[in-house]
């Protein structure tokens, strides 16, 4: 018997896992085949960058991961002197003060995968079907073109049955060797360097005096042999004067290094690739594991928006335009990195150990995950912007953190907490000092537009449900907080929502002093001028998609306008 599903997900890595979580979150399930006979016990990656700590963080996650991770404070870099030893050569801050307000981690891949298992578990009942092999995938391009069809078969196989599925939209993330990626005929381009590096795991007896922070050890010491002993006594001699001894590997590898990438990333917008089924590097910083899972992110939420009747399926193809740019960002950052790492200890281009470090302390936004900045589509839209308004706010850009106050309960919290993944768009207001009366007036006017029968909100949210199921409204205000009454804040950001029909409080803020957590200067961080105020449009996944002045309502309509679905109304 055939079996028909909506979504069908082929790997329980961390893209798909990520993309799952968040259909889960938005009630829709889906069928996931693993290969494996269980879930993953473990990984071969465990570096979480800043903003994979985001995506936590938005799933409601960050605090647990937090708890089980080990966090990274300071790096420091060690080279060979003269002599052959080892020696310090400089130190500096894992990630930069200002560059985000979460942290670099380390926590195994099992451990961050057994994270979004239970998440899409507890969401709809979500799990994984595990010992599938997938043998085919053929797409019916005519029927692609119905968005109700069902035009992918996807033929697998499980304890030497053959199960055939029929589905809308497949996911490729199924690893290096795509099982997906090869039925649909695409090829991996790129090349690989005869560079061989090793990997281990290991329970180290050493007196080096770094072992517990992270270190980059740069020797003339090599080694291109596979075998576990020569990695040890590689490692030996590069410690030395140090010394290390092994107690037990709990894991190794070795391989050589190579970057290459999907020659396609997508079939008829139904099939997508995600993960190292579409591009795969070297593992030194740290972004296989963090990329990946922000394929299943940015795939996700735009399925979602699509099975719900959200927004047209031409949303799916930003998922190409957006991530396969972010793919081959990596490949060209992965090639110098790789070329930095693996030229020798006393020169590098030729310059000394402390060209090293510089060069890596550079890459530090990139390694953290804060560099991505998408083009212009039907989501992101620099045309309709002024980015003048908010230079701190960069169009096509994940919406950075800032500290502020809630208004109704005074508390201190990070901005980025009122943007939850839950796949509502943000209209974030600033609305400058209310004692301003050009901002209360400007205010009140947004206001009166975004809850207007004509306006984006009431045009795109099914009357049935809340006023801010869709478009959420999030204001940020400038000023004294205790000078501020409620009256003097627009109903539309206190709106009735709810089985109990209770007004929400909690969609305003103040950029002000706090009682014990300081100023968080959020306006100055932004680029905003509290005289004149801005509003941001930001995507269900903290991207900036839109900058402009609160008086613009016809800009923000428009970019709506853009890719919102009106609700069908039952005859």
């Amino acid at each position: 018997m055939v079996q028909q599903v909506d979504v069908l997900i082929c790997g329980s890595g961390s893209a798909g896992l990520c993309a799952a979580a968040w259909l889960a979150r938005t009630g829709i399930n889906c069928k996931i085949l693993e290969r494996s006979s269980g879930p993953m016990q473990l990984g071969q990656a465990d570096g979480v960058q800043c903003r994979t700590v985001k995506v936590f963080e938005s799933f409601g996650l960050a605090e647990d991961l937090l708890k089980a991770a080990y966090r990274v404070l300071e790096v420091t870099f060690w080279s060979s002197d003269a002599e052959g030893n080892l020696v310090r050569t400089n130190r500096t801050a894992d990630t930069m003060p200002g560059l985000s307000h979460q942290p670099h981690v380390i926590l195994n891949q099992a451990h961050i995968n057994g994270f979004l298992l239970h998440d899409m578990h507890r969401s709809n009942g979500q799990k994984v079907d595990y010992g599938y092999s997938v043998k085919n995938v053929q797409v019916h391009s005519t029927a692609a073109a119905q968005p109700d069809a069902y035009p992918v078969t996807v033929t697998t196989e499980k304890d030497g049955i053959e199960e055939v599925f029929n589905a809308k939209y497949v996911l490729g993330c199924d690893g290096a060797h795509s099982s997906v990626r090869r039925s649909l005929g695409y090829k991996m381009i790129g090349d690989s360097t005869d560079a061989v590096w090793g990997v281990m795991d290991v329970y180290p007896r050493t007196d080096f005096p770094d072992i517990r922070r992270k270190a980059t050890l740069r020797s003339n010491s090599d080694s291109k042999n596979v075998r576990l002993d020569d990695l040890h006594h590689a490692a030996r001699q590069i410690f030395h004067p140090y010394t290390l001894d092994i107690a037990d590997t709990f894991w190794w590898s070795a391989y050589s290094i190579g970057q290459r990438l999907a020659d396609h990333s997508s079939k008829d917008n139904r099939v997508f690739l995600t993960g190292d089924a579409c591009h795969t590097h070297s593992p030194k910083a740290g972004q296989g594991m963090n990329v990946s899972l922000q394929d299943g992110y940015n795939i996700g939420w735009k399925l979602a928006a699509v099975l719900k009747g959200r927004a047209s399926t031409e949303l799916l193809k930003t998922y190409n335009l957006e991530r396969e740019k972010v793919a081959a960002d990596l490949i060209d950052f992965d090639r110098s990195f790789t070329k930095l790492f693996s030229s020798k200890s006393s020169t590098t281009n030729g310059h000394g150990p402390e060209y090293f470090a510089q060069q890596f302390i550079k890459s530090g936004q990139y390694t953290a995950g804060l560099t991505a900045k998408y083009e212009d589509s039907m989501i992101t839209s620099a045309s309709l912007s002024r980015q003048e308004l908010a230079k701190g706010l960069v169009i096509g850009m994940r919406f950075p953190s800032a500290q502020v106050v809630r208004f109704c309960d005074a508390k201190a919290m990070q901005l980025a907490k009122a943007l939850p993944a839950d796949s509502r768009w943000r209209v974030v207001v600033f609305g400058g000092n209310l004692q301003n009366r050009a901002n209360a007036e400007r205010l009140n006017k947004l206001a009166a537009f975004l809850s207007s029968s004509a306006g984006p909100v009431h045009r795109f949210t099914p009357a049935n449900n809340d006023i801010d199921s869709f478009i959420e409204p999030i204001l940020v205000l400038h000023g004294s907080r205790v000078q501020i009454e409620l009256e003097q804040i627009p109903s539309y950001f206190w709106p009735v929502t709810g089985k109990w029909r209770m007004r929400d409080l909690h969609k305003t803020f103040v950029d002000d002093e706090s009682y014990n957590s300081g100023h968080g200067h959020a306006y100055e961080k932004y680029g905003i001028d509290v005289d004149e105020g801005a509003v941001a449009v930001v995507r269900p996944d903290q991207y900036v998609s839109l900058v402009t002045g609160l008086d613009d309502h016809e800009a923000i309509g428009q970019f709506f306008a853009g890719f919102a679905l009106r609700p069908v109304v039952a005859a």
